[in-house]
This record gives C-alpha cells, structure tokens and sequence, in this order.
C-alpha cells in the first residue's frame, strides 16, 4: 500500500532553495547526494531538529558563565559543567578564542586525574605525578601517599614526595615532602613500583578557641584531641600545610589563637602585622 503524501508549494526569494539544500545536506538530511528540503521540513516538524537565534552573550554573561562552569567543575559536578559547556558551543553566538577555550576546558582531565589517583589511594600504589606549577615550571613528583581533601571551592592532590630540591627554604623542615597540587595542572600519572606511606608527614599544633567558639567550634577529623580548659577550647590538630590552617582561623580574629608551634604562631603574627600594615597606607583610590 503506499503511504499517501501531502504536497505544499513554496515561494522563496531566488537563491533560499539553494541555501536550505546546503543546510539540509550539513544536517545530513539527503535525496540521494544533495540535501533534501522536503526531508528538513519534514524533520523540523518532527522535532529532530530545533530552530532559533544563536546566543548572543555579552561579555559579562560569558564571564558569569565561565565563572558557573568552573564551580561545577571544581565542587565535582562534571555531568553538569560539561553540559553546559554543550550548551554554550552548540547554541553561542562565541568568538574563536572563547570557543577555543570553552573546548579546552571541557576536555580538562581533572576528574580523570581524580579517579585515577582515588583508584591508586585504594589500592596503596606509588605513583609519579609530571606537574606544570602557576610559575609554567614542569616538575616530577615520586608520590609515596597521597589524599584528596576539598580545600574552600576545590579538590586538591596533597602529597608526600621524595623529591625536595624544588623548596629552597621553608620554616617547617618537619614538611618539606608534602605538596599540595591542583588537578588542573598535572600533565600525566605514572604508576611505579615501590612502598606506599601510612600518611603524610604532619606537626601537631595547638589552638585555643573562646568566646563563642567555645561551644561552637566544630571538631575535624584531623583533630587529635578536643576538650574544654576553664574559660577556652584546646584542640590539638595535625596539620600537613600550615597555608590552609592559616586561612581557616584568620576569618576567627581575636577568639582563635595559635598556641604552638612558634613557627606557626610567628606565621599568624607576620599576616596579621602585614594587614594591619596595609591599612596603615593612604587610601589613593577614589571613593564615595
């Protein structure tokens, strides 16, 4: 029996049935070897393909959105950065650069570094981490243990490594084997043979908390102890990097205070000497 067809008969300006073959043929949508108009309406109407604008984005839409695309990425919501970077390639209006981009960020390995070094934590295998630091440097790491801990807005590789010749002074030689990497900047993952560590290398330091704090202050899994002294908090943590316990109890004030280690506690007096020192200096911005 054949399938009875409805007919319609178009009036285009001279040089629009050229211009819909050429589109149906980049569709893929042919009578033989040219495109097929009658076969693109006929997909229009059944929903296979959608019509409308490119988006035409102003630039502090783009950055909004490339600011929303990276949180995904690095809270660890690829599914959902990845489509909308489908969104932005497939339907923006973008210039070549921003494209270029765009593409480049969507191919980032991060969560295959992640899953690869969370596979090698598992299973206690050492690994060599070839790594391009914020100074374009490229630096290789002999991994003997490593975490991944969430640090303010992103997942980071934490590190002990036997290479030292990168940290030309430091204030805690108790640490000079722990790093702290970005995914984004590791170039490639080697497994090798060897022994794996228990943990990385840490200094026990002291806090006090009041105030409010006191009853408060929520305890962390690297904390070794925890208990209440008279009228303050004492808590005893192990700490692999100084820089992030630092811009923890900052945002504290006056009701956190670092009791020991000394290098720490001159760490802390040295930060808050440079912001009192920098609201010392004129103000040379205008202001209302």
């Amino acid at each position: 029996m054949i399938r009875k067809k409805d007919t319609i008969t178009l009036s285009i300006p001279p040089g629009t049935k050229e211009r819909l073959e050429e589109i149906a043929d980049a569709l893929k949508v042919r009578w033989g070897d040219r495109g097929s108009i009658s076969g693109l309406l006929t997909a229009i109407a059944q929903g296979k393909f959608q019509l409308g604008q490119p988006l035409n984005l102003t630039s502090a839409q783009v950055q909004a959105l490339q600011q929303a695309q990276r949180l995904l990425i690095d809270t660890g919501h690829i599914p959902q950065a990845q489509t909308l970077t489908s969104l932005l390639l497939d339907r923006g209006n973008l210039e070549a650069p921003l494209r270029l981009a765009l593409q480049q960020l969507a191919t980032q390995p991060n969560e295959t570094w992640r899953r690869q070094v969370e596979e090698h934590i598992q299973n206690r295998q050492p690994f060599r981490v070839f790594y391009r630091n914020a100074q374009e440097s490229d630096l290789v790491y002999t991994v003997r243990c490593a975490e991944l801990p969430f640090r303010e807005k992103r997942f980071y590789l934490e590190i002990w490594c036997e290479e030292t010749e990168d940290i030309k002074n430091t204030d805690f030689p108790e640490l000079i084997h722990n790093r702290c990497l970005r995914l984004d900047r590791i170039r490639e993952i080697q497994p090798i043979a060897g022994e794996w560590r228990n943990g990385l290398d840490f200094i026990e330091v002291y806090l006090h908390f009041c105030g409010g704090l006191v009853k408060a202050y929520e305890s962390k899994d690297s904390d070794i102890s925890n208990e209440v002294i008279g009228e303050v908090r004492q808590v005893v943590r192990r700490v692999s990097n100084p820089f992030w316990l630092i811009r923890e109890i900052l945002p504290y004030g006056k009701k956190c205070q670092v009791v020991a280690p000394q290098a720490i506690r001159d760490r802390v007096k040295e930060e808050i000497h440079a912001i009192y020192q920098r609201y010392l200096e004129p103000d040379t911005l205008p202001h209302s």
